[in-house]
């Protein structure tokens, strides 16, 4: 395990030191991009700054600091959540959604990807099944994408949040949500 261990932190390495070079995210922190990152791909149960919290797995004033210097470099706006007048919502700006789609996905990922072939598809679901064995594992939060949740539900009218009971927009079902649970496993 000590190879796929150093494999996954040279990746993790080398992606950091893409993102530190690259000349349009000199002005991020690497915990500011993490977060504007989620929030690119997380649905409106889950763009809460507790969400963030958790997601990122970092104190509450490590990222409540890191958001509010997003918010002060135009990259997110907070928004009242209209139910619960306690809890705010952090949307992107057009400025963080242009400056997300110029650099993702990373230019070193998508050529080496492409060489790869058909391999790459492999990898991707292995490191996917990978992912999922520690989160049933270690017992953490999965934050998937909502239609691989167990309270994805499919209606005559739509996607519904089985949780919540909620229609789901069509984009919504591809993005991440705090709520996601893996599916039941059935017995083998």
């Amino acid at each position: 395990m000590t190879v796929l261990f150093d494999l996954l932190e040279r990746l993790s390495s080398l992606t950091r030191v893409w993102f530190r070079e690259h000349p349009l995210l000199a002005e991020l922190q690497p915990i500011q991009l993490s977060a504007l990152l989620y929030l690119a791909r997380c649905n409106r149960y889950s763009n809460t700054p507790l969400a963030v919290t958790d997601y990122l797995g970092l104190t509450k004033g490590t990222v409540s600091q890191s958001l509010k210097a997003l918010e002060l470099k135009g990259f997110v706006n907070k928004v009242p959540d209209l139910r619960d007048k306690r809890s705010v919502h952090l949307e992107l700006t057009a400025t963080a959604r242009t400056l997300i789609e110029a650099v993702m996905p990373p230019d070193f990922l998508s050529s080496a990807a492409e060489r790869m072939g058909a391999s790459a598809g492999d990898l991707e679901g292995l490191l996917l099944e990978l992912l999922r064995n520690i989160q049933r594992g270690e017992n953490v939060p999965s934050f998937g994408l909502c239609r691989t949740c167990r309270f994805h539900q499919t209606s005559a009218t739509g996607a519904v949040c089985g949780l919540t009971g909620e229609p789901l927009v069509a984009r919504e079902i591809d993005l991440i949500c705090r709520e996601h649970r893996l599916p039941l496993e059935t017995p083998g």
